[in-house]
């Protein structure tokens, strides 16, 4: 393991109440996110601008793009569009349309391999809030709103809003408030928090409508996620030209990262951009392992050769068709079944589903069920049926999930050749799973939509009782399939909430009484 640099600072994990725990926090070099961080657990506003100092004042419209541009900053919550140009986007709506534009701070982190976004609400929220001002302010915008999920998140963040005197209130020029949204996958979804903020379920409405053009209430609204306001408050503060003194020269400044996986324990890293990804995985007590999963669970696996030798930039990674997606890495142990962890993701993305298309729907645990037979040396056969149906679901959904879904189980697939072989050929590669990579289970999602994601329950066939009708299948598509004899062929997920109604239906009209519902844990 490379030494460690005199001046990394060992930093402390923040602990909050509700047994909510962030993880520990490092920098490589010199913090300018987590600056402070070594000295206390959240920042408050008068301990943020003795560690940051003040937000520089009269910048213009064109003034606040140019500095994105020259920045090159782009969203850091997975896509990656450039934030300049959602700037030029919106002022260009408001000026065709003569319409205050909202600003949107998307804090919604479903996905258990992310809490860098969490780190921030919680430990460094006025930087934030200083970079949504910034914007919300200088755009002239009507209202300022932040999406959170979990109490913790939001208690900061409203205690930060309190200490600046923002509040929801009719007469004020900028109204501020706070969007809570369930812990879900989907939930970081840009139409979802919309549809939220104007009152309705927190779901993808399936509409393929620019929120440029309109967003929340109809208006144009400026959407991107924590640490890219966050950024811009540090670009803000430093100028175009200090900000690029660290980091790469097409990628300056530092990025947040999140590792976990096969180290002992999840770490958020702050890191300048072009830093070896095999140092950050050093740096957290891993190696890149057998492969690194990289993007989170709807990025994908990059195998050792290439994990050793790229870095922490879009560029290095792009050239090996990865991206950095939300800053999530996950290395796996070569003591582990990479296909059998993949599994595990694979069943809890077909959980996470909003149960509102088919692509999602049917199509996510259909491949779950597949990867399934495929690991239990169901053959050539099956491997090609996994493909058909992971090409099925691809760009067909009502929200990005299915794509991001399919994209990881494909790569899966792909990554682990030698493994996937022996499990088609029946033998199975022979290591444990042993679930290391971070899987929650979800809140459900309330309003007219109906509850979604994983129940606590499975569906279990009693094979001396069942005479293959076939009734469920029917019934309950979702989960069930029927093998090349009729009998059911049952994914390996747990029941959606929004199916357990239909899955009892399922139990209580098999004619041979085969089919019944039993807790996930129980033996």
């Amino acid at each position: 393991m490379s030494p460690r640099p005199d001046n990394l600072p060992a930093l402390r994990g923040a602990r909050t109440g509700g047994g909510d725990v962030l993880p520990e926090v490092r920098a490589v070099g010199l913090p300018r996110i987590t600056a402070g961080f070594d000295e206390v657990e959240r920042l408050d506003r008068v301990t943020h601008l003795s560690v940051h100092g003040s937000m520089p004042s009269g910048m213009t419209e064109s003034e606040l793009v140019d500095l994105a541009e020259l920045m090159v900053l782009r969203g850091k919550g997975g896509a990656g569009f450039p934030f300049h140009k959602k700037l030029l986007a919106v002022g260009k709506s408001v000026k065709q349309r003569g319409i205050r534009p909202v600003v949107v701070v998307n804090g919604s982190e479903g996905e258990p391999a992310c809490r860098k976004d969490a780190t921030i609400l919680r430990r460094a929220p006025h930087l934030m809030l200083d970079g949504a001002l910034l914007a919300a302010e200088i755009m002239g915008a009507s209202q300022l709103i932040i999406a959170v999920t979990r109490d913790t998140n939001e208690a900061s963040v409203r205690d930060a809003m309190a200490e600046r005197g923002l509040a929801d209130r009719r007469g004020k020029a900028l109204r501020a408030r706070i969007v809570r949204m369930p812990e879900r996958f989907v939930s970081g979804e840009s139409s979802s928090i919309i549809s939220a903020a104007n009152g309705g379920a927190p779901l993808p409405p399936g509409r393929k409508v620019s929120s440029s053009e309109a967003g929340v209430d109809g208006a144009p609204t400026l959407f991107s996620n924590t640490e890219t306001f966050t950024q811009l408050a540090i670009g803000a503060r430093l100028g175009a030209i200090r900000y690029g003194s660290t980091g790469v020269a097409g990628e300056p400044g530092t990025a947040m990262l999140t590792v976990s996986g096969s180290v002992p324990q999840q770490l958020v890293i702050e890191t300048p951009t072009g830093v070896p990804m095999s140092y950050i995985l050093q740096m957290a007590g891993g190696s890149v392992g057998q492969g690194v999963l990289v993007g989170g669970y709807h990025g994908g696996w990059i195998d050792p050769s290439v994990a050793s030798m790229v870095t922490i930039a879009r560029e290095s990674l792009e050239a090996h068709k990865a991206t950095l997606g939300a800053g999530a890495l996950l290395p796996l142990d070569p003591g582990l079944c990479p296909l059998g962890e993949s599994l595990k993701i694979a069943q809890w993305l077909a959980g996470e589903t909003a149960g509102q298309c088919g692509p999602c729907k049917l199509g996510l645990p259909a491949m779950a069920a597949l990867l399934g037979d495929v690991l239990n040396g169901g053959g050539q056969a099956a491997l090609e049926q996994l493909r058909k149906v992971a090409m099925g679901v691809k760009g067909r959904g009502v929200c990005k999930h299915p794509d991001g879904s399919m994209r990881f189980v494909l790569s899966s697939i792909s990554a682990f050749t030698d493994d996937l072989a022996a499990h088609v050929l029946g033998g199975g590669c022979g290591r444990p799973v042993k679930g290391v990579m971070p899987l929650l289970g979800s809140e459900p999602i309330g309003g007219k939509g109906g509850s979604a994601g994983p129940s606590n329950q499975k569906l279990v066939v009693d094979w001396t009782l069942c005479k293959g009708h076939g009734l469920c299948a029917g019934i309950l598509p979702e989960i069930v399939r029927l093998d090349a004899n009729g009998y059911p062929d049952i994914a390996g997920t747990r029941v959606p909430a929004h199916l357990t109604g239909q899955a009892q239906r399922a139990v209580r009209r098999c004619p041979a009484l085969a089919l019944r519902v039993e807790e996930a844990g129980r033996r």
